[in-house]
């Protein structure tokens, strides 16, 4: 095996200085298996990757690693150039060497001097494909059901394209799917999202694997392996003709999750009755047949003999040539809220229970009762930013669409219960986007009362949630006797999405978002050459930046597809 190339990068970026390049050469000297590149130009620049082909192509070289400050971003055009010159990617590596302009130390040259090794390594040990070249399959997976998922794949459906739709839950339509209405226009969330489902469902090019997890990623672009993993349903879809009989009958009742622990769901249950593909799974957790031994109610009146207790999960392998990862979000966790009586009084809820209380097809059936005792609220308070913009005890950063859909949520109340008081707590108004400030406004004029400040204390007394704080404007101290109390609560990650992240081998910030390769000029683009990334997935957005990035993602796997 001949030697491998190592292509020193000198530059900075973002602060981030790499040790001189020529200090890093001097530590590869004991090797013979390999020849050292030091250009003094950053290799991103066009000099820099000509400079690179005649390098290798002059030392006859087809194995190359490259030690850089920025990997997730040259990586894919390093790999992409690599293709051009009729070299195997494969036999390629790019490393990250960051270190500060405060650490420098012998430690840190060490260290340093340890990745490239470690990555010259790996190179030689791989094995460069035989036989014919490797076909591309131009076909798209998407990871993700909600609206920006959807798009995605309607989009590359439309295209001409194959797509396979994987999704975590029973059926698609993510959070859309538990919205009642949206901002800044309070369309119907369901009148837009619904007809978006159907198509998906309907669409010639697009195949829904649903109540599905990854299992396992390898290959590379335009040759990807998915092991998709399909959790046991205990219904036979295949049979299932999705009538509903089931659901109706069956004697267990819980709290349905989908409907944010405020109204009562079954064992055996679909999302919601315009669920896409509507078929029901069963919850083992709370079925009686699986913890007690007995109930089968679900069984003996199902017409076609679709209910299947021993199913088990199943594994299917898929080969894709491109990756749409759009797997949004979840709200922080009521357990890890210790404050405002979040999870221990009943009528402290959060900002999609209340969209379920607004929905019609909510547990309430679109009335604004309070969960406590099923009363209509005559005063509510409204609560911004919990779990956000606290770094030292919770999220540093701003959630974004919490500002507009309290806004929304205050307005709906307003509509509904005339004569109610609605109050808005806030640190600062964030309306960024078309007709958003003149929304916020409107709320205003219909006598929504924004407060200024941060609630202190909130506590049960005599039937009401008594909130206690502050308005900053008039420095008055504030006590409102509530009926409920609603929380906009901070966006985190999904369930999963670190997990997810590491096996397509694409990284995450501190927080567990997935990071795109550079956010001005690569903004859906991961440091994986074909893997993509749109939506919540990357972090906090609104309905209209995630449709745009399920767009945006969309063309560019059309472009990689459009190039094969």
């Amino acid at each position: 095996m001949g030697k491998v190339g190592v292509v020193m990068c000198p530059c900075e970026l973002e602060g981030m200085t790499l040790f001189d390049p020529e200090v890093l050469v001097e530590g590869l000297k004991g090797r013979k298996d390999v020849l050292p590149l030091i250009h003094h130009q950053p290799v991103c620049s066009e000099s820099g990757v000509e400079a690179i082909r005649a390098f290798m192509e002059g030392n006859g070289l087809d194995r190359v690693v490259m030690a850089c400050s920025k990997p997730e971003l040259f990586g894919p055009t390093f790999k992409k150039a690599l293709r051009q010159w009729g070299l195997n990617p494969s036999l390629s590596g790019v490393l990250g060497i960051r270190p500060t302009a405060e650490r420098k130390g012998s430690d840190d040259l060490q260290e340093a001097l340890h990745v490239i090794e470690e990555g010259i390594d790996e190179i030689k040990r791989r094995k460069p494909a035989k036989g014919e070249k490797t076909p591309f399959v131009k076909r798209a997976m998407v990871i993700g059901g909600g609206i920006t998922g959807i798009t995605a794949s309607i989009d590359l459906g439309n295209g001409g394209y194959e797509v396979l739709l994987v999704d975590r839950l029973p059926s698609i339509g993510g959070r859309m799917l538990q919205l009642s209405e949206t901002f800044p226009t309070l369309d119907c969330a369901q009148c837009t999202l619904t007809p978006k489902t159907v198509e998906t469902g309907q669409h010639p090019h697009i195949r829904l694997i649903t109540y599905a997890e990854i299992e396992s990623v390898s290959g590379e672009v335009g040759n990807f392996l998915v092991k998709i993993r399909r959790k046991a349903a205990y219904v036979d879809w295949e049979k299932c003709t999705g009538c509903g009989l089931c659901q109706e009958k069956c004697p267990s009742k819980v709290p349905s999750e989908f409907e944010r622990g405020i109204g009562p769901g079954k064992a055996i249950y679909t999302l919601s009755p315009q669920a896409v593909p509507n078929k029901p799974v069963i919850n083992p957790e709370v079925c009686r047949y699986f913890t007690e031994g007995k109930c089968r109610v679900c069984e003996k009146v199902c017409l076609t003999d679709a209910i299947d207790y021993a199913q088990e999960d199943t594994f299917i392998e898929e080969r894709v040539g491109a990756i749409i990862v759009a797997t949004g979000f979840d709200l922080y966790r009521k357990e890890d809220i210790g404050e405002y009586g979040y999870g221990d009084v009943p009528d402290v809820i959060d900002g999609l229970a209340f969209e379920r209380l607004n929905s019609a097809s909510g547990p309430t059936a679109g009335e604004i009762r309070r969960p406590s005792d099923g009363h209509i609220p005559k005063e509510v308070v409204f609560i911004q930013c919990v779990a956000s913009r606290d770094p030292e005890r919770y999220m540093p950063y701003c959630s974004r669409a919490c500002c507009m859909y309290t806004a929304k949520h205050a307005r709906l109340y307003k509509h509904k219960v005339h004569d109610g008081h609605a109050y808005i707590f806030y640190m600062d108004i964030r309306s960024m986007g078309k007709g958003y400030e003149e929304f916020i406004q409107q709320g205003m004029e219909e006598g929504i009362l924004y407060l200024r400040g941060r609630v202190s204390r909130l506590f049960r007394d005599n039937g009401h949630v008594v909130v206690w704080g502050a308005d900053t404007l008039t420095g008055k101290k504030v006590e409102i006797a509530a009926d409920m109390v609603v929380l906009a609560t901070a966006m985190i990650p999904s369930r999963g999405a670190k997990e997810l992240a590491e096996k397509l081998h694409i990284g995450t910030d501190e927080y567990g978002f997935l990071t795109e390769a550079q956010c001005k000029l690569y903004p859906v683009e991961s440091g994986v050459e074909g893997i993509y990334l749109a939506g919540c997935a990357q972090g906090p957005k609104d309905i209209a930046d995630t449709v745009a990035q399920g767009n945006a993602a969309a063309s560019k796997v059309q472009a990689l597809f459009a190039q094969h």
